[in-house]
């Protein structure tokens, strides 16, 4: 419907939703993260060279969990950035090389656990750690090189109170432009190889009556992490942001929607969805890494020994065999 009036949009929604979920990506984030790396780094030598993908999927995300305490004290000041326009700025392009790092590190996984299991013998010999450093410095390049026009925008409200996540209304059409060719290259490509190297992945193990059991198990748990880290955390980001671009655009040309403010809303969901990669990435860690799995299993049955034990009797008090051995 065109009005020249649009219906409000509750712009209050994100400091009452997204806190919550920035502490507790920031709690959970830094204690999986710090502790895979580093029982990652402990094990080196006893793992493949897929662990320096590993590692530079950890550094993004602790790279962007260190920005959090900033974006919580700015939406818990009800949306007034202290820090200055181009702090805001490295703030948002932290969160840019995060996002579009670990999807690129993601992909480096899928590609060379689907050369190890359906091209073995070409694989052999050719999938070293000097090849891994370089395809990893390759894949911060291009990151950085997709995010940094984003920089340009301007972020910040003419008052310098707000630290937009894309920019203000002024810029509003080109960032969707932006943003949609940015979604095709840095989203919708490595989803579709991912897709395509685990889909034959699956199907050779399926096939192959003398594959490992272990290691159809180990693929299967893999192709599972990286269906929940999409379907959770970067598909429906990439999807509603660019809807509620759009929505801007037409708001801006006087042409409004009933479905704007739960477009706005959901796409602010989907914020808190996309962080959540940051603490859920260390499954990765759990999947390759034995010796963390073995550690995971140590700390749950610790856990339960404490639960079970039965509550401490009171010192003054006689057990009752000591009764009855006296009697």
């Amino acid at each position: 419907m065109n009005n020249t009036t649009c219906q409000r949009v509750n712009f209050d929604f994100p400091s009452r939703f997204l806190p919550p979920v920035f502490i507790l990506v920031f709690i959970v984030g830094l204690v999986a993260n710090g502790w895979g790396l580093k029982s990652m780094l402990y094990n080196w030598k006893k793992l493949g060279d897929i662990n320096v993908f590993v590692l530079n999927l950890g550094l993004a995300d602790i790279l962007y969990l260190l920005t959090l305490p900033f974006l919580m004290v700015y939406y818990f000041m009800e949306k007034i950035w202290l820090f200055g326009d181009a702090f805001c700025k490295i703030t948002r392009f932290c969160f840019n090389l995060n996002l579009h790092g670990s999807i690129g590190f993601l992909t480096c996984i899928c590609v060379y656990r689907y050369l190890a299991i359906v091209h073995p013998m070409r694989a052999r010999g050719r999938l070293t750690v000097t090849h891994s450093v370089a395809i990893s410095v390759m894949v911060w390049l291009v990151v950085s090189v997709q995010s940094l026009p984003d920089m340009f925008y301007i972020k910040t409200s003419e008052n310098k109170t707000e630290c937009d996540e894309t920019t203000n209304d002024t810029y509003v059409e080109d960032y969707l432009k932006y943003s949609f060719g940015w979604t095709l290259t840095g989203f919708c490509i490595p989803f579709l190889i991912t897709l395509g190297c685990y889909g034959h992945v699956i199907v050779v193990l399926c096939r192959r009556n003398t594959t490992d059991e272990v290691l159809k198990r180990r693929s299967l748990k893999l192709l599972f992490i990286l269906i929940v880290l999409f379907s959770v955390c970067y598909i429906p980001d990439h999807v509603f942001k660019n809807l509620n671009l759009w929505s801007r655009v037409l708001t801006k040309q006087g042409i409004c929607h009933e479905w704007s403010n739960g477009v706005y809303i959901v796409h602010q969901i989907s914020r808190g969805l996309v962080c959540l990669n940051s603490a859920l990435n260390p499954l990765v860690y759990l999947h390759g890494n034995e010796h963390i799995t073995a550690q995971l299993r140590q700390l749950l049955q610790r856990a339960r020994q404490m639960f079970r034990r039965p509550p401490p009797t009171d010192s003054g008090s006689v057990p009752m065999n000591q009764i009855k051995d006296e009697v």
